[in-house]
């Protein structure tokens, strides 16, 4: 080989590596984000996140919720209760979803600053109440449009209190809970309109 051939297999080589490493970047900059719960939990990796046992005295996990607690009945919330708060906990934080709901996550009701306490009382305000999917502050049940739902009442303990102001959205929440979890449990129960 001669140095004119020499300089475009290098050019050619140069030229190769380039475009691949560009590829790798694009495949990276287009990985899928976590549509259910977005930004919940993000930046905690590094945290020994510990386990809260939830659970109802209305319904039992993966049973049906009473009609008392959603948009055909009262719908006032069901009572929580929490096992395994860690004593660290500042508050706690509630959040409760339907991720059967198209075309994403319902928020039905998300509540923070709640005393780190062993339970929730039925048709409570236990804490500061932000906007739920229904442009409403406060609890809204289980109000599915057609087939059976799945609704998701999670509990997370954090290290400190929140500084957000009543009424604000679950991103903000969200974002404001990052690097604060110490702990976090969930409670599911089902839901379908007669």
């Amino acid at each position: 080989m001669n140095r004119k051939t020499d300089a475009v297999v290098l050019i050619f080589l140069f030229a190769a590596m380039v475009l691949i490493s560009g590829c790798v970047q694009n495949k990276k900059a287009e990985a899928p984000v976590n549509k259910e719960s977005p930004e919940t939990g993000k930046g905690d990796e590094s945290m020994n996140i510990q386990s809260i046992n939830v659970s109802s005295s209305a319904f039992a996990s993966n049973g049906s919720i009473p009609g008392k607690y959603t948009c055909d009945g009262q719908n006032i919330n069901p009572p929580l209760e929490f096992e395994g708060i860690p004593e660290e906990a500042e508050s706690l934080v509630l959040i409760v979803d339907d991720p059967d709901a198209s075309p994403k996550t319902f928020t039905h009701w998300i509540v923070w600053n709640i005393e780190p306490m062993a339970k929730i009382e039925e048709d409570s305000i236990p804490g500061v109440e932000g906007l739920n999917d229904f442009k409403k502050m406060g609890y809204g049940g289980p109000c599915p449009p057609s087939g059976t739902h799945r609704y998701f009442f999670r509990v997370y303990a954090l290290d400190k209190n929140l500084d957000l102001k009543a009424g604000a959205g679950r991103k903000e929440l969200e974002k404001e809970m990052i690097g604060h979890i110490i702990a976090e449990g969930e409670l599911m129960g089902k839901y379908s309109r007669k």
